[in-house]
């Protein structure tokens, strides 16, 4: 690694005690940009990776809200504004009992380069809390979100920052969230992504980030020859990502095998049918193991480990991170697995994708491959910005055309740093390039 990259690296790590996912997530970064400042020393002249690796601005807050029985709650809130060089914060919110400093600081992270490889004009942040949705109450959830936005609000706007919903943040949540803030500010703006359609939201929004996984990994697959027909898919997940990015696979003439939620995993050797996993997850808000009471032939397995034991030609991990470790990766090259698509982010540890790399899997790393949700995201608020509103076909077909030229920039700037195939140098590569070379220009701020 380059003297000045793991000096900067091993200062992060230093400065930033017990946050092992923003040091994963650095590590791996940092690593693949070392060959860039090799051949540009400018970059360590003006001190650039130590601006990128500090965060512009991390905001943390306590949320109180009241159950449905008047007892008082207390969860932390998180908003951390990562990099604003090529335009606006943009990045989810995380509703879930994982989420900590570290786990939004990764997540921020990578968004810098995950927003700066759709080519459109948004920086990186990322945000949450600790608060656990599921089994509460629609009203509890209301509470909890207009108190969370309460002290939010401070921090955000249509030119400044505009969050999404991530894991634990659907429509529901968005819509409390945006009403609260419009309250609070009086104003009809953009200000978060992922509305209603009755309210200034996108079509294509909801299905984007699986959609948009597999028209990259159809690019991808298209350059060797190969493309979704007739080939095992295994899909980790099952929610918004996963269900979309099995329609998608299904559409393109594959057929996905198992699918998971944090209990356990569903196998069925016949093609896991879609309209039954939507009806489970979307509209019944249930658990994944209802699966076979509506197909008995099907299997579920507590535990979610073992899906990747399930031979497949293609595995899609769109669970959480560090989903698939290396002797996961072992098992599904053993099985003959020809290409791994990351809807999650950072799911596989940085051991099992180097294993994948190194048996010559095609591998798309996450920041490239789950860029479609954030890509519509950004369409949403051009479309907000200009009081418009486009069909379904012409946000899709946006989207595809991102996709598809993510995929031909990571592996051109791959190629021009002598690592054809690789993926995830490329992704970071790419990524880095654009918003390097506006930090450069800007000065120091």
């Amino acid at each position: 690694m380059n003297a000045y990259v793991q000096r900067v690296l091993n200062d992060l790590i230093a400065r930033n005690p017990g946050e092992k996912e923003f040091h994963q997530a650095a590590t791996e970064i940092l690593n693949s940009l070392s060959v860039v400042f090799d051949k540009h020393p400018e970059y360590e002249e003006k001190g650039l990776l130590e601006l990128l690796v500090e965060p512009e601005r991390v905001i943390m807050f306590r949320v109180p809200w009241a159950d449905d029985n008047g007892k008082i709650h207390v969860n932390k809130g998180y908003r951390v504004q990562f990099n604003s060089a090529i335009g606006p914060y943009k990045g989810g919110l995380r509703f879930h009992p994982s989420v900590n400093l570290s786990i939004v600081k990764f997540l921020g992270f990578e968004q810098i380069f995950k927003n700066s490889l759709t080519s459109l004009p948004i920086g990186g942040g990322k945000g949450g809390s600790d608060f656990d949705p599921k089994g509460k109450s629609d009203m509890e959830i209301m509470r909890f979100c207009q108190s969370f936005m309460s002290e939010l609000y401070r921090h955000i706007g249509a030119d400044t920052d505009v969050p999404a919903g991530d894991i634990g943040v659907g429509g529901r949540e968005i819509g409390y969230m945006f009403g609260y803030y419009k309250k609070l500010v009086n104003e009809h703006v953009g200000v978060l992504t992922g509305r209603g359609l009755t309210y200034g939201g996108s079509l294509v929004r909801t299905e984007a980030t699986g959609y948009g996984l597999v028209y990259l990994m159809q690019e991808m697959l298209k350059d060797q020859d190969l493309d979704f027909n007739n080939k095992r898919v295994v899909i980790s997940g099952s929610g918004n990502v996963a269900i979309y990015a099995h329609e998608k696979v299904n559409q393109l003439g594959g057929k996905v095998l198992a699918m998971s939620d944090s209990n356990g995993y569903i196998y069925d050797e016949n093609g896991i049918v879609l309209d039954t996993i939507k009806l489970i997850k979307e509209r019944n808000r249930g658990r994944i193991s209802e699966y076979v009471n509506y197909h008995p032939s099907a299997t579920y397995v507590e535990g979610c480990k073992g899906i990747w034991t399930i031979p497949a030609d293609i595995a899609l991990p769109c669970a959480t991170q560090n989903e698939l470790d290396l002797d996961a990766a072992k098992t599904l090259v053993k099985n003959g697995v020809r290409a791994i698509g990351e809807g999650a982010n950072m799911p596989c540890t940085i051991e099992a994708a180097e294993y994948f790399q190194g048996n010559g899997v095609l591998f798309a790393p996450a920041k490239a491959a789950n860029a479609g949700g954030v890509a519509c995201s950004a369409l949403e608020m051009a479309q907000s910005s200009m009081r418009t509103f486009w069909s379904f076909h012409e946000v899709d077909e946006k989207l595809k055309h991102i996709m598809i030229n993510i995929f031909h920039n990571i592996k051109d700037a791959a190629a021009r740093y002598g690592m054809n195939g690789n993926y995830i140098a490329g992704a970071n590569i790419a990524g880095f390039e654009k918003v390097a070379n506006a930090m450069m220009v800007q000065g120091v701020c």
